[in-house]
């Protein structure tokens, strides 16, 4: 039975990947990493927690020997990196909880799969190390790194470690960068949770500057069946760009949510912008079709109206996410093992 480390897999993609891995893949392990920082959440594993092949450790990915412990006793095959700050707000305000987090973490990571000899690791990183594109074109995996805020520079930072890990010491690596993610279980602070939960309670919508920046979006699921076709198929040393394909404006999304909630715009309310905000992302997926045969398989469309239904059934767990609940939660599931 191969066992992987999965680091941050408490998180919304992480928490995801870990569901799709035990659901479909029983010939694999997963000991599972968090912090448990307040974007973690144990309830977003739900009746996976206790899954013959799910081992928890609540723990820091920048502590050296509680990962190269883990590696030996559980016998890790490979290692996923999804543990990472990501807001990029709080980036702007508190950016060395990024650089450690995002940077040391992940270097602390590396030493250890070097230290083993592991079959793989694999850095699941983002569009954003690229910048911001204008009106036309595409991200491909050639296009400069050219980071904008605290958190793509930390996230570009580990990308150049993982590189120089394989370049210099033939670790197996490779990296992953997708668009923006949406679906079951990602955090409040994110634009799509967010909305839904302000329009559920009649709140403003807060919408940056115009609402015209444009996002490609790419439903969980699909990026999660991509990282495992990279971390099973791909050749070690390469990088692919994994998008959706649905480039909207923040305010198209915005309203469809408020459509398929039966609630006016009235709601929406244009706040300050953000410092530096990137007016475009956009990616291309050709080189995941074409080597290794994956494409997205929800539109947005259908991922969006899959999303919002979730959360309308769902209300208990955005709930608890929203009051801090789920700490206690944890301590309840965990205090007395």
């Amino acid at each position: 039975m191969r066992t992987i480390l999965v680091t941050g897999g408490a998180g919304f993609i992480g928490s995801n990947f870990v569901r799709m891995i035990l659901s479909e893949h029983s010939d694999v392990r997963v000991v599972n990493l968090d912090l448990l920082t307040y974007a973690g959440n144990l309830e977003s594993l739900g009746e996976f927690l206790n899954h013959k092949n799910h081992i928890f450790v609540k723990g820091d990915i920048c502590d050296g020997e509680l990962v190269n412990d883990l590696v030996v006793q559980h016998k890790i095959d490979a290692i996923v990196n999804f543990a990472a700050e990501s807001h990029v707000d709080r980036s702007l305000v508190e950016p060395g909880v990024f650089i450690q987090t995002n940077v040391t973490g992940t270097l602390t990571l590396l030493k250890v799969a070097l230290d083993h000899k592991l079959e793989r690791f694999l850095q699941v990183s983002t569009d954003e190390v690229y910048g911001s594109l204008g009106t036309e074109g595409f991200f491909t995996e050639t296009t400069p790194l050219s980071p904008n805020s605290p958190y793509s520079a930390s996230k570009a930072s580990a990308d150049m470690l993982v590189r120089a890990f394989s370049h210099s010491w033939g670790l197996r690596c490779n990296i992953t960068r997708c668009s923006n993610n949406y679906g079951p279980y990602q955090f409040p602070e994110k634009m799509i949770p967010l909305m839904i939960h302000n329009a559920l309670n009649d709140k403003e919508l807060p919408v940056y500057g115009d609402g015209l920046y444009i996002r490609d979006w790419l439903y969980v699921y699909d990026h999660c069946t991509a990282i495992w076709k990279v971390l099973t198929q791909a050749e070690p040393g390469t990088i692919y760009n994994v998008g959706g394909n649905n480039e909207k404006t923040n305010l198209e999304v915005v309203g469809i949510i408020l459509e398929r909630l039966g609630k006016p715009e009235t709601l929406i309310r244009h706040v300050k912008d953000r410092p530096g905000h990137d007016r475009r992302y956009a990616i291309d997926s050709g080189k995941m079709m074409k080597e290794l045969g994956w494409r997205p398989t929800v539109t947005f469309e259908e991922g969006i109206v899959k999303t919002i239904d979730w959360y309308l059934a769902n209300t208990s767990w955005l709930n608890h996410i929203v009051s801090g609940q789920y700490q206690q939660y944890y301590q309840s599931m965990y205090s007395n093992r």
